[in-house]
């Protein structure tokens, strides 16, 4: 059967094989980590600095991994993803009492610089696997590689709150460093290190994009997934965990069947926006106003006092919906409107964003749910979600 593929496909495939089993350890870490710490008696804001590395290198890698990918070729930053989570897998399982807050803040640092080099990687290989002209079916590909991504991130954080339950923190560690040392090695043996070069050599200068659409896009997303984690990231497992009293087992149980099902709505999003190869501009606008008023619905449940927890769950799963329509239309406007020689270039970039807005969501989740509750995270998540929408609006037509 894939003897029966072009090369290039056989090499995307061995790519997403890569991205999911790297997706699955990151989902399964971050639900650890989360869960463990809180367990120690860290407070949400404490819990929060574990990832401010995490996000914030983040940053730093879309835009160095991005010139990378173009000079060195993207299989290579995949690889050097791949090895960077050996190594912070490896940093978790020292002894429990060096297990302090700027030990696992540096873990979770080369945690964040392996997920982002292989999302940039994965995303950019993609691009040169479509012809231009083919519109809808670069939305296809693209929706299901983030929404399967995003559903084994769901079994992740199943995985993670299991694990952690059966064989405790150190055990789980050594389970996923184990696994992914083996796809390490299958992948040094099978990528081609020649997929993504650009023509021209990139200068550093290069990085920081220049079109008014890449920008226009990297501030929608910048405030979409601040908007998602100023209340998802540790704000709800804490309030799931403390207000519920929902076990280990029950938080992330929960959260691994939201991000699954997110994930595969995402994988369907081009059955809800059939047009958007046409007019992308006015169907992003209008599926991020219709998210904007999921926070403010589930807040004014929490106002009103309706039924705690039926309300949670009724208004995460709306939001997970349109969330997931609005996640993959974006992540498909990015791959459309990049160019094709230096492809990484804009996707680092726009991922840069990304991992931006995931820094401030992480951040504000931690020290608005400390200091006013769950309530206060969500109509911050509404403000930037109307900031997400505004932006997005001005988003030029794509040239033909």
């Amino acid at each position: 059967m894939l003897a029966q593929l072009s090369p290039a496909i056989r090499q995307y495939l061995i790519v997403t094989g890569n991205y999911w089993a790297f997706t699955l350890t990151d989902g399964a870490l971050r639900m650890l980590v989360v869960l463990h710490f809180h367990q120690l008696g860290y407070s949400a804001l404490q819990v929060a600095m574990l990832f401010l590395f995490y996000e914030f290198f983040g940053i730093v890698t879309n835009l160095l991994g991005g010139w990378l990918g173009a000079r060195w070729g993207l299989n290579r930053t995949m690889n050097i993803g791949l090895a960077t989570q050996l190594v912070a897998l490896a940093m978790l399982l020292v002894p429990a009492s060096m297990l302090t807050v700027v030990w696992v803040m540096c873990a979770q640092a080369l945690s964040g610089i392996a997920k982002d080099l292989n999302k940039m990687s994965a995303k950019s290989t993609i691009k040169l696997l479509v012809p231009d002209s083919q519109q809808n079916q670069l939305y296809q590909w693209v929706a299901v590689l983030t929404g399967s991504k995003n559903t084994l991130k769901g079994v992740g954080f199943f995985l993670g709150g299991l694990l952690l339950t059966v064989i405790g923190f150190q055990g789980a560690v050594l389970a996923m460093l184990l696994m992914l040392s083996l796809v390490f090695l299958l992948s040094l043996l099978l990528l081609n290190n020649e997929t993504g070069k650009a023509q021209f050599k990139p200068k550093f200068k290069d990085m920081l994009s220049k079109s008014r659409a890449i920008n226009v896009l990297s501030l929608a997303r910048f405030l979409l997934f601040g908007a998602r984690d100023v209340w998802f990231v540790v704000a709800l497992p804490v309030f799931l965990s403390s207000q519920l009293n929902w076990s280990h087992w029950q938080v992330g149980s929960f959260l691994a069947v939201w991000v699954i099902g997110y994930g595969l709505v995402q994988s369907i999003a081009p059955r809800f926006t059939k047009t958007a190869a046409v007019e992308p501009n006015r169907q992003a606008f209008r599926w991020a106003a219709l998210l904007t008023l999921t926070p403010l619905l589930l807040a004014l449940a929490l106002w009103q006092s309706w039924p705690i927890a039926a309300s949670v769950i009724t208004g995460l799963g709306l939001f997970g919906l349109l969330f997931a329509v609005n996640s993959s239309l974006h992540s498909y406007l990015i791959v459309s409107y990049a160019r094709a020689d230096g492809v990484s270039l804009d996707v680092g970039f726009y991922y840069m964003a990304n991992a931006t807005g995931r820094l401030l969501g992480t951040v504000l989740s931690g020290w608005i749910y400390q200091q006013w509750g769950l309530l206060a995270c969500l109509l911050c998540s509404a403000l930037l979600l109307m900031g997400s929408s505004a932006a997005i609006s001005l988003l030029p037509a794509r040239p033909r």
